[in-house]
Parts: structure tokens; C-alpha cells; sequence
């Protein structure tokens, strides 16, 4: 019989696959500078990154809470 995952192994686990899964992504987003195969401008490039920082500045601000909850529900607890 399988032992229970811990509450640390699960956030190791899913981690460790979600932050690898996302750094793929960001590298195929960085395959789209090539001027070769495609055609864009600063401003697209602007609108690309204040997404990403947006969203991961949300994401630390999640982690920083320290299980206070946020708009959403989300808790710590």
C-alpha cells in the first residue's frame, strides 16, 4: 500500500512540474524574436511582457500573503 503524500512532497511534485512546464513556455515564447519567421513590433513585445510580469508579480503577491486570503478565496490554511 502506497503511503500518503505529504502536503510538502505534493508542493514539491507539482512544483517542480509546473515550473518546468512554464519555463518551457517562456523559451518558445523567446522562439518568436526570430525577425526570419516573423513580424512584429516594440509594442507587441511590451504587451507580451506586462502580461508575464503582471501575472507573476500576482503569483508572488499570492505567496507573500503568508495565508491571508485574496480576492479569490485562496487561503493558506
Amino acid at each position: 500500500m502506497k503511503a500518503k503524500e505529504s502536503g510538502k512532497e505534493r508542493f514539491i511534485r507539482l512544483a517542480t512540474k509546473r515550473v518546468n512546464n512554464t519555463l518551457k513556455a517562456i523559451q518558445l515564447i523567446g522562439n518568436l524574436s526570430n525577425r526570419n519567421n516573423y513580424d512584429y513590433t516594440d509594442k507587441h513585445v511590451d504587451k507580451i511582457f506586462g502580461a508575464l510580469s503582471g501575472e507573476l508579480k500576482n503569483c508572488r503577491e499570492r505567496f507573500q500573503a503568508s495565508g491571508l486570503k485574496s480576492k479569490n478565496g485562496f487561503t493558506l490554511e
